[in-house]
């Protein structure tokens, strides 16, 4: 039995790396620059809403950040580190205060990928370019509060629907 929900783990955490990967792919080639710009809108962090339902997405959206980040040549030569430390960070807090919830919503768990990367993938930034580490730490944030409160809130709602169908240990 416990191979079997190790086999279920890995899969579940090797899917959902394969699909933050390939969504940051697609939205690459169709929208270039949108995944890597100081104002970044990747549509895949909104996958990290997972995190709220099953630990399988802490490794799973770090290993596909990592993954596309590695494989991205607009990359900056350390982010498949800092970018995946920030995604990795960001879901262990939103599991950990996934039960914290405002009127049935769990704002803060929400609020940790804009925190996260604002703060580390905003440092990054300063320490490339010498810019403003404030200016950086704004347009990362933005990016990643658009994401996480309208496609990630989305996609919160319709799992949180359907979780005991999809995600049955």
């Amino acid at each position: 039995m416990k191979a079997k929900k190790s086999a279920l783990y890995i899969a579940q955490a090797a899917a959902i790396a394969a699909l933050y990967f390939v969504i940051n792919l697609l939205q690459n080639a169709l929208l270039p620059g949108t995944t890597s710009m100081d104002i970044q809108f990747r549509f895949a962090e909104a996958l990290c809403v997972l995190a709220l339902f099953t630990t399988a997405a802490i490794p799973g959206l770090g290993i596909g950040c990592m993954l596309f980040n590695l494989t991205m040549a607009g990359s900056l030569p350390l982010d498949f580190i800092v970018g995946t430390a920030a995604t990795v960070l960001a879901t262990v807090l939103m599991y950990l205060l996934r039960n914290v919830k405002i009127k049935n919503y769990p704002w803060l768990s929400m609020l940790m990928p804009v925190v996260c990367n604002a703060v580390i993938v905003g440092w990054e930034l300063t320490y490339y370019f010498n810019t403003p580490l404030h200016l950086n730490m704004l347009y990362v944030a933005a990016g990643e509060a658009a994401v996480m409160f309208v496609l990630g809130t989305a996609l919160y709602f319709v799992l949180e629907r359907h979780k005991t169908h999809l995600f049955r240990q």
